[in-house]
């Protein structure tokens, strides 16, 4: 490799990497001490991309992650679910980035009725992931752009007790769970893994990504933090804590700034997909079938 690699290039081979040979032959190498993998010669915007990026990238090609962005005060929108501007436009960036390094991106049903989002890679260069609307009860209205645009492949997973449907339009394919303990984190992750979708965004909303992380299925997460106070809203992270302070989650942290935003990278370890974790079974007809206060992306354009 000659010269030196400019952003688009370096995230053009970071999209291809999922492995450390797989990262050696991008021309990462590490340095004669150790430490992290570095280009030999890359710019500061590719060197920023590989450092936040490439633990993403390692993780191999089976891998579940997830985003939110929020308020200093731990809201993703007001009380009325206006989510206009939580966060800037170097996060939106940020977002569909994860998105191009997903095999799928998933939302509850809540998100897709109250958003209406396209769930596409645009704001940078990759392939758009398949669309998974988790829709116990079969809901969301068949005018929905993940159902229209025909923009990327969806898959809509509803309940056995959701009324009949029929693809809603080109690239639409309804998966039925016949048992709704199908909807709980680790049984839906082995069903994507089934269909070759290893790489899972979990981007919405709140309550998707809560039980996600509760049941231990994230190894990623990415929560985004404006310096925004709203006092009251539609919470982002929301489970049954411990009692104790001690017993809190306590993840490996990274930090990045975004703008005026603040990305905390939270290293969550691996998870055990072919075991339930904790209440995986419980009440799990309820997985993914956001509350009707879902929002958007936060910038005021569909995500």
């Amino acid at each position: 490799m000659s010269g030196v690699l400019d952003e688009a290039a370096a995230w053009e081979l970071l999209r291809g990497i999922r492995s450390e040979a797989g990262a050696e032959a991008a021309g990462l190498r590490r340095g004669t001490a150790g430490g992290p993998l570095r280009w030999r010669a890359a710019s500061p915007g590719a060197e920023a991309l590989a450092d936040r990026y490439l633990p993403l990238c390692l993780a191999g090609a089976q891998v579940t992650f997830a985003q939110l962005g929020q308020t200093l005060d731990g809201f993703i929108a007001t009380r009325t679910g206006h989510a206009d501007l939580v966060t800037g436009e170097e996060d939106r960036a940020h977002l569909h980035r994860l998105r191009a390094l997903s095999d799928a991106v998933v939302v509850g049903a809540g998100t897709a009725v109250a958003d209406d989002p396209r769930l596409t890679v645009r704001a940078c260069a990759g392939t758009n992931p398949v669309r998974v609307v988790l829709d116990p009860r079969g809901r969301v209205p068949a005018g929905r752009q993940v159902f229209t645009d025909g923009a990327a492949p969806t898959l809509w997973v509803v309940g056995e007790d959701a009324a009949p449907h029929t693809p809603r339009g080109d690239g639409v394919e309804v998966l039925t769970l016949r048992d709704s303990a199908g909807f709980a984190p680790h049984r839906l992750v082995r069903t994507l893994a089934e269909r070759g979708l290893g790489r899972v965004l979990v981007e919405g909303g709140g309550v998707t990504v809560s039980r996600f992380l509760h049941e231990r299925a994230l190894r990623l997460l990415y929560v985004t933090v404006a310096p925004l106070l709203l006092g009251d809203g539609v919470p982002g992270l929301r489970f049954a804590g411990p009692e104790l302070m001690r017993d809190a989650v306590r993840p490996r942290v990274r930090r990045a700034a975004l703008g005026a935003d603040t990305l905390f990278e939270l290293d969550l370890g691996t998870p055990s997909p072919g075991e339930p974790a904790g209440d995986e079974h419980d009440d799990a007809g309820q997985a993914g079938d956001e509350g009707q206060n879902a929002v958007d992306d936060g910038h005021g354009q569909s995500l």
